[in-house]
């Protein structure tokens, strides 16, 4: 990997992996400063692992490395229930689109991913509280599209029921 400005990283396979550090909000920051820890770009999380590391983030305000954690989760999962895990990376990075200041970009996520949960309620995988989430994203999503200027509180999400 180059680790240089102007250089591509990539991993031993020559796939582009970004090793900039980040700040809380995901967003990359120059070679050298400090950003916060990262959710390695390999990750592999188990459904109910993901779902309590994802909360661990988001009660920390977190959102984007949630969405890192739960796109993991839905990448390794198979069958209807992936749908069910995208919606959620969707919310997570619907919220991250909110706390960096992109109204239009948030409420389109947050609906879109509020959409693809709410089927799955009630009777969710992994104790999903589906309907739960699909109602904090459409009220965050009408906070930002009204102009709500007020921090967005990620740790009242709760992902289980």
């Amino acid at each position: 990997m180059s680790g240089q400005p102007g250089g591509r990283d990539r991993n031993a396979d020559g796939r582009a992996q970004n090793q900039r550090p980040r700040d809380r909000y995901g967003r990359p920051l120059p070679y050298g400063s400090p950003g916060v820890p990262r959710v390695p770009d390999d990750a592999v999380f188990a459904p109910d692992e993901g779902l309590d590391e994802a909360q661990r983030l988001l009660d920390q305000g977190y959102a984007f490395h949630a969405h890192e954690v739960l796109e993991a989760v839905w990448k390794g999962v198979d069958g209807p229930e992936r749908e069910l895990w995208r919606g959620l990376a969707q919310i997570a990075v619907g919220l991250t689109h909110a706390q960096r200041g992109n109204r239009v970009g948030a409420a389109r996520l947050l609906r879109r991913g509020a959409g693809a949960v709410e089927p799955f309620a009630p009777g969710a995988p992994s104790g999903v509280d589906a309907a739960g989430a699909a109602a904090y994203a459409r009220s965050v999503a009408d906070a930002v599209e009204a102009g709500a200027d007020a921090p967005v509180d990620t740790a009242a999400l709760r992902l289980r029921r």
